[in-house]
């Protein structure tokens, strides 16, 4: 039917123009070779002599600093693994602390869930920045914490709370918590608690109920909401700037010291691409995999 196919080809549409096409540019730009000039689109293709100019060096310079060198003992790797563990860290705190809101909103009366969900939102009606800014002025030496924590007694001088690990984590947990909170909680509004009734009928105990019976339903919105937060985390930029340390260089930082500090444009790509990759490959694995689970369950 026309009307079913128009509402399947916009998302198609959307994602064609927004992504597969940037990705397809970024793609090209990452194997033009530069030389002395600036252009980054610089053709791949020389009409004259019929020969495709592919630098794959832009690749291979991630993972290998010298031809003779260590592999895997690059900047550009220690930055990838630095990224992909602050993201996991940080999903999994925001799990942690996103699903007992998400199931206190989900238990709450249908009349008060709204104002819950509204206080789950608010933060997106302020400034992103503004947020992170707002965290070096509660974390500073001069900061909110320190001066509660000094006129408690618990401490002399101000700690080192700022641009440390725990200040990135911090900022980027509170940041996209909301992001886990709002899918865990679609998911549970729509759990049959009868469920846990049976559970506790037949002898189990609340944690046991809730370990057997809640979470396993809950699945779908756990690994949502993991993905909402892992995916944006691992290319963080402005909050491992803002609140993180020299030691703290991640991914995002370095793409884009490559494109307009170091001007190379072709590197920055590459690392673009690989982060891509890095992120897309596992999770098409996984929904094939899953999706295979699934089929032969239904069979």
């Amino acid at each position: 039917m026309p009307g079913r196919r128009f509402v399947i080809a916009v998302p198609f549409a959307w994602l064609t123009l927004f992504f597969l096409l940037p990705f397809l540019i970024l793609l090209y730009i990452s194997f033009v070779d530069m030389g002395d000039g600036i252009d980054p689109f610089r053709p791949l293709w020389d009409a004259t002599t019929g020969v495709l100019h592919l630098k794959y060096e832009n690749y291979w310079s991630i993972f290998k600093a010298e031809w003779d060198g260590p592999l895997f003992r690059t900047l550009y790797v220690e930055a990838y693994v630095r990224s992909l563990l602050y993201a996991s860290v940080t999903a999994t705190l925001c799990l942690l602390i996103g699903y007992p809101f998400a199931y206190f909103i989900a238990r709450s009366p249908a009349a008060v869930r709204p104002a819950l969900l509204l206080m789950v939102m608010l933060p997106f009606w302020t400034s992103f920045l503004l947020r992170v800014y707002a965290w070096k002025g509660i974390l500073a030496d001069a900061g909110v914490v320190n001066r509660l924590l000094m006129a408690l007694g618990l401490t002399s001088e101000p700690l080192p709370l700022l641009y440390t690990n725990v200040s990135m984590l911090v900022g980027m947990t509170y940041v996209y918590l909301p992001f886990m909170v709002l899918p865990l909680y679609a998911t549970l509004v729509k759990l049959d608690w009868r469920l846990l009734e049976a559970a506790y009928d037949l002898g189990a105990t609340p944690w046991r109920a809730f370990w057997l019976v809640t979470v396993p339903l809950s699945k779908a919105g756990i690994i949502a909401g993991f993905m909402l937060v892992f995916i944006p985390s691992v290319g963080e930029f402005v909050i491992p700037s803002l609140l993180g340390g020299p030691e703290n260089l991640m991914i995002g930082r370095v793409v884009w010291d490559e494109m307009f500090t170091a001007n190379n444009w072709p590197r920055a790509a590459a690392l673009a691409v690989v982060m891509i990759g890095l992120i897309v490959v596992p999770l098409s694995l996984y929904y094939r995999y899953s999706g295979e689970r699934a089929a032969a369950g239904a069979h």
